[in-house]
């Protein structure tokens, strides 16, 4: 929503908000709008009489603000309609999507293209190092890089945003069952992906992770070219890695065979190997120089929350990761394990997603946690609203890594935890912390407690 009011202004729209109060980094993006933003949703925030009000997927029936739009026959629309609207359908979408790897691989890519003179648009659900804000409109006719997200629309709009999207390329990560609120299986996943390709104009393309056989799958789906990438032998574009210094990584890539280039990549994990690959096929297919990647990509800055190192006090190091399923937490402890292999790694979690409250990924959660050498987990987020039978259970997760000899806490609070991690000064460790959220103020607490 603010990457899409950032659009709207340079559109030359007035712009107004309103929200919950939020939490970094979104606080400091919209600061850095300068726009009224009205905290609290309430009718009078429409007084103002706008032209067309976009409505955030976080908002149903009930809202005040929602139920004076439809009061007073406001014209309302979804972020994603407002962008297929407004901005997609004059430039060159290149849609990233997938369950992991969205953000990142999106802030690649535009970075790439940007830094190799092609002047690109770009939307991405993250705050970006590289540039001032998390948008920018580009020119008409010009390619426009969006993170393609599988969630609903709006609460009238019950599509994945992705459909709107109006991609003429199509990166998909990969596919893994999420958002139990919205998907019954992982079969309605994969047919909301297969509905978005019907989009690709058949000179368009779709680029899977060869690594994925469910986005492998989709090719039998296209109605335009195919490629594939990852570390498979017969992906189109392939990589290989070696570690280097600090856990980072160079990336010998291959194209149809053939020696494509070396890149230096700034950010440790092999699932980040995979994203910077997309994003340098990407880059070749719009045009850009290979030199002129190889130059650009070591000096990509990242993105807010994504391995992001934010406090450090004798001898522990905090790290703020946006990791959430089980997938993505599995490939943060490994690439936190590549980056400081000598360290202790202490992995702490928020069960906070509609799926991980609930015991769907109870398995699948001690699986992605085991490799750490100690594990915290908070409290669940918004407990109320779940029966004893679906929720996970904290205390058999706890039990089943301590079986597998992982030491392992639950917390009734974040302060418990900030408690728990005094315990590790002047040793050398690690402390990711993961969470899609706020975590109950903890990234404040950790800087107020340990930063000397």
């Amino acid at each position: 929503m603010v990457a899409g009011a950032r659009l709207a202004m340079a559109l030359g729209f007035e712009v107004r908000g309103s929200d919950n109060p939020l939490y970094p980094p979104t606080s400091h993006m919209v600061s850095a709008l300068g726009i009224p933003v009205a905290e609290g949703y309430a009718a009078a925030n429409l007084d103002w009489q706008p032209d067309i009000v976009v409505v955030g997927n976080a908002l149903s029936r009930g809202n005040p603000e929602v139920e004076a739009v439809l009061e007073r026959r406001l014209l309302y629309v979804s972020l994603a309609e407002w962008l297929k609207t407004e901005v997609l359908r004059a430039r060159r979408p290149v849609v990233i999507s997938g369950t992991h790897g969205k953000t990142t691989t999106s802030a690649l890519t535009a970075f790439l293209l940007d830094r190799a003179g092609l002047a690109p648009g770009f939307l991405v659900g993250g705050q970006l190092l590289d540039f001032n804000h998390s948008s920018r409109l580009g020119g008409e006719g010009g390619p426009f890089v969006i993170e393609g997200d599988e969630y609903d629309s709006a609460f009238f709009d019950k599509r994945a945003k992705f459909l709107h999207y109006l991609p003429e390329t199509a990166v998909v990560t990969s596919i893994e069952f999420d958002h139990g609120d919205i998907y019954r299986d992982i079969e309605e996943i994969e047919l909301a992906f297969q509905r978005m390709l019907r989009q690709i104009p058949s000179d368009g393309l779709l680029l899977v992770c060869a690594d994925d056989a469910r986005a492998v799958a989709l090719r039998d789906h296209a109605f335009c070219g195919v490629e594939t990438y990852g570390f498979d032998a017969k992906a189109d574009w392939r990589c290989a890695v070696k570690v280097g210094r600090s856990g980072f990584q160079t990336l010998t890539v291959w194209h149809d065979g053939s020696t494509f280039g070396e890149f230096e990549l700034p950010m440790p994990g092999h699932h980040n190997a995979r994203n910077a690959l997309a994003a340098i096929a990407v880059g070749a297919r719009y045009g850009a120089a290979t030199a002129a990647m190889q130059e650009a990509l070591p000096t990509f800055r990242g993105i807010r929350r994504r391995m992001e190192v934010f406090c450090e006090s004798d001898g522990i190091t905090f790290v703020d990761d946006f990791a959430h399923h089980p997938t993505a937490i599995r490939e943060t402890i490994a690439a936190a394990r590549q980056r400081w292999p000598k360290a202790r790694i202490v992995a702490t979690f928020e069960p906070r997603t509609n799926t991980t409250r609930t015991a769907r990924f109870q398995d699948e959660l001690s699986e992605a946690l085991k490799d750490a050498d100690v594990v915290w987990i908070g409290p669940i987020a918004r407990r109320e609203q779940l029966s004893d039978g679906e929720v996970l259970d904290r205390d058999a997760l706890a039990k089943a890594l301590q079986s597998n000899d992982t030491e392992a806490h639950c917390a009734d609070g974040t302060a418990e935890i900030v408690d728990g991690l005094a315990s590790y000064l002047g040793s050398e460790t690690i402390v990711v912390l993961m969470s899609n959220g706020a975590f109950g103020g903890i990234y404040e607490m950790v800087r107020e407690r340990f930063r000397g």
